[in-house]
């Protein structure tokens, strides 16, 4: 055998054990789903989620769908707290608004990529450097939560308090729409999305975040800019993930003041929440 036919060989074996390796790591992943979704619902989850406004509204067919979500959810993220103890109403809380927003997404979204949810008891202060004109500051600002990569940050303190009451803001479904939006390797505001679909989403957005763009830099005449607030105006995302909170916490007013927004969100989520929520 010579040195060319002993080289091939050996990176086919190497590939061989790869692919092997793969194919063990997909089977056992398989089989921990399957027993994961054949786990019973506990009562002390039901009687939790009995409380939350979104789900007593849910239909029934929902509301064991997301059941199911949330069991995947929990036994596939790690939990932190920091400073404070894990609870199982905080985890069952976040798996749910996480898995609300995928309800009609299909039975097997899940977040895929993301690993970790750190939970803080309240909101915490961070130090950032900015630019403005070349001139470096360091800025305080408080974090009540943060979406990166494969990692949520959210604030137990604001958490609970926007999970039992339906209100214009929440922390969580703010950050995981964050996560949705980066789904497509992207966080620019432009979820997953069909090709088809992809100029209407675009010019809709576009359109209604360059109007409040211009409003909050004025900060004056917000009109029905107001529902939406300066923070959407922060960048693309930022617009995204607003818009998602008020498609899901407010959709009557969503859908009053900027209904081609709606329409857009409506169309994406495959949620009417206005028939649900409103």
């Amino acid at each position: 055998m010579n040195y060319h036919s002993a080289l091939l060989l050996l990176f086919g074996g190497l590939g061989a054990i790869y692919f092997v390796f793969i194919l063990f790591f997909e089977l056992r992943k398989k089989r921990f789903l399957h027993d994961v979704e054949a786990l019973p619902f506990s009562e002390q989850y039901e009687a939790i989620l009995k409380r939350i406004p979104h789900y007593q509204k849910l239909s029934s067919t929902d509301q064991h769908q997301i059941q199911r979500t949330i069991l995947r959810f929990i036994y596939t993220k790690e939990f932190i707290g920091v400073y404070m103890e894990v609870t199982e109403e905080m985890k069952l809380v976040i798996a749910f608004y996480a898995s609300l927003l995928l309800v009609h997404k299909g039975p097997h979204s899940c977040y895929d990529n993301l690993k970790t949810i750190i939970i803080y008891p309240h909101p915490v202060i961070t130090k950032e450097v900015k630019s403005y004109g070349g001139i470096y500051s360091k800025e305080q600002f408080i974090l009540a939560g943060q979406s990166s990569n494969d990692t949520v940050v959210i604030t137990w303190h604001q958490a609970k308090s926007e999970a039992y009451h339906m209100r214009h803001t929440n922390v969580m479904i703010h950050e995981f729409a964050h996560e949705i939006d980066f789904m497509d390797g992207e966080i620019d505001g432009v979820p997953p999305i069909e090709k088809s679909k992809y100029d209407g989403w675009v010019h809709t957005l576009n359109k209604e975040f360059n109007a409040l763009s211009k409003i909050s830099n004025k900060n004056r005449d917000w009109g029905k800019y107001k529902l939406l607030g300066s923070y959407a105006a922060t960048n693309e995302a930022e617009f995204f993930a607003v818009v998602t909170e008020r498609f899901f916490e407010s959709p009557l007013s969503l859908k009053k003041h900027f209904p081609e927004l709606y329409d857009e969100f409506m169309d994406f989520y495959q949620i009417d929440t206005v028939k649900i929520f409103g």
